[in-house]
């Protein structure tokens, strides 16, 4: 039971116990229904034996006789089920219902004391099985007292029918009942858990930033819990300002040194010591790329007052700048951007998506590098392409990863894709490289158009 949801949980323990209870029901039910029609079924036989005892006379022979019919119809009836026997012990002499034809009833060969009504279970007519309830009374008669042995029976068949009626129409109910319990458990059970529902639903929000904190107007059971999550909400969001103030003050502290660096590479290259300057040019971007980095990670991503934007003036802007690059100014540039809906995603993640997978492209590539833009319903769908020569298939994988350079006469820190793929991990969406059809290089990637984060 540990892989399932807690409903199916409760709903199999509260199965198992209904079934439980319903059936000691059953079973408690029928016994307490076969008690009571034994014991109104013995009432009965014991009127019976009243009612003869109070119509029995005796012949000058000692031969019982009852002065008329007895109620029940079923007395005068060949074989119904329901008989009267009378055994005169003093003379001898037996008298029987019609019920009973031929046969006679055998009682145990005992003597029960006078008066008292004693019950017995012995075979009768047709192979059946009788509960009889006897009573040994002593009689005035011609001859003298007369001891008799009054005795009536019925057939247990007819007991039996009605218990397994009763069991039949009890399974029927309890059924039924059980049915609607089920019924009545699971919508408790919807009903009960439905605030563990609000609860996901507001920690999507918060994930997707239209919310900062859980809504707090939930049942008192599970409103610690929300208390705990929005002070644990408000603990990261204070973690995560002073890491931001630290990266800030990292990246001040780095921004003197880093200008007077490039200084020494302008006064390099004005005195023709063109390879050095390019050597340090790339240490200084790629320092000033770790900084940039490191400020994006530690951003406060706010979606829910984040402003929207198109992505065209973004592609505009970083092509105009690395045009201007030496790598870049060789470089034919194509644009096809056919979407113009503004996407909710922070400026600085697409600038550094885009300007990392751009750079790349210009450095491959022989003559052109294309960037092709398209939207969906729910969808940007981004392709960066250059025409160079490309990386194998079994290297695609590879080449995302941190540092790795594949061509290392190519300047660079082998950080550009790898930082691609970790701002797209925020956003929930991954890095996919394959072969273009202009012959190199293929960088695909998709963000939704509310940048669920």
């Amino acid at each position: 039971m540990r892989g399932r949801s807690l409903k199916t949980r409760l709903l199999t323990t509260g199965s198992i116990v209904l079934i439980l209870a319903l059936g000691l029901t059953g079973v408690g039910l029928t016994i307490l229904f076969e008690r009571h029609v034994e014991r109104r079924v013995s009432l009965e036989l014991d009127t019976y034996i009243t009612q003869i005892a109070s119509r029995l006379s005796f012949s000058s022979t000692g031969l019982p006789r009852l002065g008329g019919k007895l109620a029940d119809p079923r007395f005068e009836k060949i074989y119904s089920g329901l008989y009267w026997q009378i055994n005169n012990e003093t003379a001898g002499r037996a008298e029987h219902s019609r019920s009973l034809w031929d046969t006679r009833l055998s009682l145990p060969n005992d003597s029960p004391s006078l008066g008292k009504v004693h019950a017995h279970t012995i075979n009768g007519p047709q192979n059946t099985v009788l509960l009889v309830h006897e009573r040994r009374l002593r009689f005035k008669s011609p001859k003298g007292g007369q001891v008799a042995r009054l005795i009536v029976a019925i057939d247990m068949t007819e007991l039996d029918k009605m218990s397994a009626d009763f069991t039949a129409e009890v399974a029927i109910a309890l059924f039924g009942l059980g049915v609607f319990l089920l019924l009545a458990g699971w919508m408790q059970i919807l009903i009960g858990l439905g605030p563990l529902s609000l609860i996901q639903k507001s920690i999507a929000l918060i994930r997707s930033g239209a919310a900062s904190r859980m809504n707090a107007n939930l049942p008192k059971e599970v409103a610690p819990l929300v208390v705990e999550v929005n002070n644990l909400l408000a603990a990261q969001e204070k973690a995560i300002l002073k890491a931001k103030h630290r990266a800030g003050d990292l990246a001040h502290g780095f921004k003197t040194p880093l200008t007077a660096l490039r200084s020494d590479i302008r006064r390099l290259r004005s005195k023709g010591e063109h390879e050095l300057a390019n050597d340090l040019d790339a240490t200084s971007m790629l320092m000033q790329r770790q900084i940039d980095r490191e400020l994006t990670k530690a951003r406060i991503r706010d979606l829910q007052n984040m402003p929207s934007m198109k992505i065209r003036p973004v592609i505009d802007s970083i092509i105009a700048t690395v045009a201007r690059t030496p790598d870049g100014e060789k470089k034919q540039f194509q644009i096809d951007c056919r979407c113009h809906i503004e996407i909710k995603v922070d400026s600085d993640d697409l600038t550094d998506i885009l300007g990392n997978l751009i750079e790349n492209a210009v450095k491959h590539a022989t003559k052109k590098v294309l960037v092709r833009v398209r939207c969906t319903d729910q969808l940007i769908k981004v392709d960066v392409e250059d025409d160079g020569e490309g990386i194998e298939s079994s290297l695609l994988d590879r080449v995302q990863k941190r540092g790795v350079r594949l061509d290392r006469s190519i300047a660079g820190s082998g950080l550009g894709l790898a930082i691609v793929s970790d701002i797209l991990d925020i956003y929930g969406e991954t890095l996919a490289l394959d072969r273009s059809p202009l012959g190199g290089l293929k960088a695909h990637f998709q963000i939704s158009l509310f940048a669920n984060k």
